[in-house]
């Protein structure tokens, strides 16, 4: 029998700790599965530094699920060609991504360019329409944990305190994450082998923004002069690579000095007109020992921080949040086992390692790269091929595949179809929202849903143009679809757009929906 939010003996079901991409990807996702939840933060509305500026194809389908695409597509664009220069000359143009055309699978094929804090813009503005909103200027100091809920302490602007009781907390609050050090969780990690960056948003005059302008061979270290798309500025990113420099934001950051910086290193004319934020990057990757401590989750640089090289850890913070979201709704909402959550940290864990090595990785080879400076970012970045194949929650119930076919597990992919009326409907449309979706091919049986499941899983016939329309739900004209998955089967879909299972037995996909409203001893891996 479906349940309603826990919140009779709570000041709310999940309290977030952190209003970066992460948190506002899980707390929007949690609203709009009508768990109750609050977001606080320490700082206030509108950072305004660049950072995270890549979105990767797989992010881009998450924003589109969560209803802020479009948003996103109206302010970003997509990134340059790299302008290589030494001093005043021009040594010709690269490109650094690898880009692709749109299929009916993929349906975007490359990296997009949006400042974080706009990002974090269109999340919030999201949020708020879902009817939540971020608590600014609040920290959480202190927590503890009992067997039913955690108690924390977050102290107000002004510096009064409330004590907040949730049934889960999750810390998004960055790579020093006070909820983490609490916790005492283990954080290992090195420093990777890069030279100390300065970087920052500048507003600069005397240099197009048409390309990215790299000078990798300037005097005293690389410098990268980047048109932000989304805004005005440009992201500066200046290499110490002299044996014992380090730069000083506080002193290198200065529109005066930055501007003498700049010049010297570039041979340009520049002018500074305003610095709109600096920092000192010394790169470093380190996970922590656990993503998981009872009723804590620990998500994006919390858990995980990178190399900012590949444009990578932005993105795998927003899985991680979209991974967590739909696992805490079917557990406070939906009765499934609490059991359920610990697949995060599995999944997640696994993920955030891989991921690791890539960003090392490609530091490692941008380093060697003497002529641009960076190296290419193939499409392993663009997170389409990471998946879930060795879950506990994955089933993959035939036999004999090819490695290269669908597997439960993997990304379930896009395909356009039209409906009984022959209007256009993708795979992505009939995906979208907190749902469960069952794809039955060819002449698989629909399987029988459990009563409970009604409203939490949507099932679809997907049959060719030869069908008979009355015995299909989609239509695959073009057999995109088909392609895609597989001449029959079916296919369960979770609401994350990964594959749960893949079979052929419909009697399986009833199994295993039914594990969500029973005792744990039925759920997958059990």
């Amino acid at each position: 029998m479906r349940r309603e939010a826990l919140t009779d003996t709570f000041d709310t079901d999940v309290l977030i700790a952190g209003a970066g991409p992460t948190g506002l990807t899980l707390a929007c996702d949690l609203a709009r599965r009508g768990v109750g939840c609050r977001i606080v933060e320490r700082g206030g509305r509108g950072f305004p530094g660049t950072r995270g500026a890549g979105i990767q194809p797989r992010t881009r389908e998450i924003f589109e699920d969560l209803g802020v695409l479009d948003a996103v597509h109206a302010v970003g664009g997509t990134y340059p060609l790299i302008m290589r220069w030494d001093g005043e000359t021009q040594l010709g143009t690269f490109d650094i991504m690898e880009r692709h055309a749109p299929t009916p699978d993929r349906p975007y094929g490359e990296t997009w360019m949006l400042p974080q804090w706009r990002t974090v813009e269109i999340l919030t503005t999201r949020l708020e329409q879902l009817g939540a909103q971020v608590e600014f200027s609040s920290e959480l100091t202190t927590l503890t944990q009992d067997t039913d809920a955690v108690t924390a302490t977050v102290r107000r602007p002004g510096g009064g305190e409330d004590l907040i009781r949730a049934r889960y907390l999750v810390a998004a609050d960055g790579g020093r994450s006070a909820v983490r050090k609490s916790l005492d969780v283990g954080f290992d990690g090195a420093m990777l082998d890069s030279p100390p960056m300065l970087i920052g948003d500048a507003m600069i005059d005397g240099l197009s923004r048409d390309h990215w302008n790299v000078w990798p061979t300037a005097p005293g270290g690389m410098v990268s002069l980047s048109p932000v798309k989304g805004a005005e500025s440009f992201y500066f990113l200046v290499h110490f690579a002299t044996p014992g420099a380090q730069p000083d934001a506080d002193r290198d950051a200065r529109p005066d000095t930055l501007q003498h910086l700049l010049r010297r290193r570039t041979k340009h004319d520049l002018t500074i007109r305003e610095v709109r934020w600096s920092s000192v990057l010394s790169p470093r990757a380190a996970m922590a020992d656990r993503f998981r401590l009872s009723r804590v989750f620990l998500a994006g640089d919390a858990a995980h921080t990178h190399s900012p090289t590949g444009g990578q850890g932005l993105n795998t913070s927003v899985q991680d949040a979209y991974n967590l979201g739909w696992k805490l709704g079917a557990v406070l909402r939906h009765g499934a086992p609490p059991t359920l959550l610990d697949s995060y940290d599995g999944e997640r864990r696994k993920v955030a390692a891989d991921v690791l090595e890539r960003t090392t990785r490609i530091l490692g080879e941008d380093r060697k790269d003497t002529d641009t400076g960076f190296s290419r970012r193939g499409s392993d970045t663009h997170q389409l091929d990471l998946g879930y194949r060795d879950s506990p929650l994955t089933e993959e119930r035939r036999e004999a595949l090819a490695d290269d076919a669908l597997h439960a597990g993997d990304r379930a992919p896009d395909a356009p179809c039209a409906d009984r009326e022959g209007s256009p409907v993708r795979l992505f449309d009939v995906f979208r929202g907190p749902h469960f979706t069952v794809l039955t091919f060819g002449d698989s049986p629909v399987p029988q849903l459990p009563e409970e499941a009604e409203g939490t899983v949507h099932a679809y016939r997907v049959r060719d143009a030869t069908a008979d329309p009355r015995t299909a739900d989609l239509i695959d004209s073009a057999g995109h679809a088909q392609r895609a998955y597989a001449d029959t089967g079916l296919f369960l879909v979770r609401p994350d757009g990964y594959t749960a299972l893949a079979t052929h037995d419909p009697a399986e996909v009833t199994a295993y929906l039914s594990w969500q409203y029973a005792d744990a001893s039925t759920a997958p891996g059990h």
